[in-house]
């Protein structure tokens, strides 16, 4: 039987210390998903999610015997959060779904770990491992990972009529984990389900869109989406997987150099925040296209008008870091006078005092910015 790898999350004396207490009435906990899956590969994780065969309550009364600090977070669905060494574990009864919604679910209880595998999503996150690092393997997860398959447990059209989301979250998974051609019965599932994307909250698609965007190489897993007509869900007014090549690998620079027009739309479909908007607007419709070769004082007029953090974004988005050194260097300082100066010489309030400043800050601009504030206070005096 295959043994995992001594991972730091599987022997630290968080782990082992919260471990022996849930097993303290005889039950057989064991770590799940996301961490027996990067483990296998090598991965670091920070994920911990465990799974074991007896019921909540019981696991919180032993825990807190133990001294453990617990939250009921998911009390109905099994699931509790225990917190050792600071370090989140995620806590869930083994169970099976009696009937499914979306997101949520009716469940059952089990002692039965083939039941349990039975009811998630892919096949690589269905691989369980004891306190020993002992695979326990119901659903052939584990040879699947190796050949970089990424399979649903079961039927894929019934696992995605259970919950839409698992239809990005399948080409999420092919993006980390996916090797050569695609699971042509999960893909054609994909595609036949791939109008129900509409009826997810913009939050989830957002989630696991960014997810995606942020792996190493997302464009083999992009063109699928294409092709399966599940990328048009996300960017109905248009998309160019070609520009994505020139750029880094934060996920929002990603979505703007794909997206070609609604910045506005895919903003509010995708529920960004206020800045996550204004980035994306900006990346989408640039003042202008940066250049390796600009010119210093070309460079100086952007950073005045649009700041060194939009334009460094911009440089990443279009694939120049090299100009980061001089977003840096050159930036221009902030304009030095203001309407309590122009006062102070003897001018009048009103809408001359903001057309004066306006004039000679145009000048300074024009100039380089080189002018001090002692030689523009100058200049605004003799212009009274």
């Amino acid at each position: 039987m295959t043994r995992l790898a001594q991972q730091p999350w599987l022997t630290s004396t968080a782990s082992r210390s919260l471990l022996a207490a849930l097993a303290g009435a005889g039950a057989t906990p064991r770590f799940v998903g996301g961490c027996v899956r990067d483990g296998l590969l090598g991965r670091a994780s920070k994920d911990l999610d465990i799974a074991i065969d007896q019921a909540p309550e019981d696991s919180m009364a032993l825990l807190e015997t133990a001294g453990i600090k617990v939250i009921p977070t998911g009390l109905k669905h099994g699931t509790i959060t225990a917190l050792a060494e600071g370090q989140h574990f995620e806590i869930t009864t083994l169970r099976v779904d009696v009937e499914t919604f979306g997101r949520h679910a009716k469940v059952a209880f089990t002692d039965d770990w083939q039941e349990d595998a039975a009811r998630r999503d892919f096949t690589i996150n269905a691989i369980y491992a004891d306190r020993d690092g002992q695979i326990y393997d119901p659903v052939g997860g584990q040879a699947d990972l190796a050949a970089g398959r990424v399979c649903f447990v079961g039927d894929a059209a019934q696992r995605i009529e259970e919950d839409k989301l698992r239809i990005l979250r399948f080409f999420r998974f092919f993006a980390l984990f996916g090797r050569g051609e695609p699971d042509r019965g999960a893909l054609a599932a994909c595609t036949a389900a791939a109008p129900g994307i509409a009826g997810l909250s913009g939050e989830r698609v957002r989630d696991e869109t960014f997810k995606l965007l942020a792996a190493a190489d997302p464009l083999p897993s992009l063109q699928l989406m294409a092709e399966a007509h599940v990328l048009q869900q996300i960017l109905p007014d248009g998309f160019d997987l070609e520009r994505l090549a020139r750029t880094d690998g934060d996920p929002l620079r990603r979505l703007s150099a794909i997206a070609t027009t609604g910045a506005a739309a895919i903003a509010e479909r995708l529920r960004l925040s206020n800045k996550q908007t204004g980035r994306l607007g900006f990346l989408m419709a640039p003042p202008a296209n940066l250049s390796a070769d600009i010119t210093r004082p070309s460079l100086r007029q952007l950073l005045y008008d649009h700041g060194a953090e939009g334009i460094g974004d911009l440089a990443l988005q279009q694939g120049l870091p090299e100009l980061l050194p001089r977003i840096d260097e050159a930036k221009p300082p902030p304009f030095p006078l203001k309407g309590s100066d122009a006062l102070a010489l003897g001018m009048r309030p009103g809408p001359n005092v903001g057309q004066k400043l306006r004039a000679l800050e145009e000048a300074w601009r024009a100039d380089d910015f080189v002018a001090s504030r002692d030689q523009l206070l100058a200049e605004l005096a003799r212009r009274k």
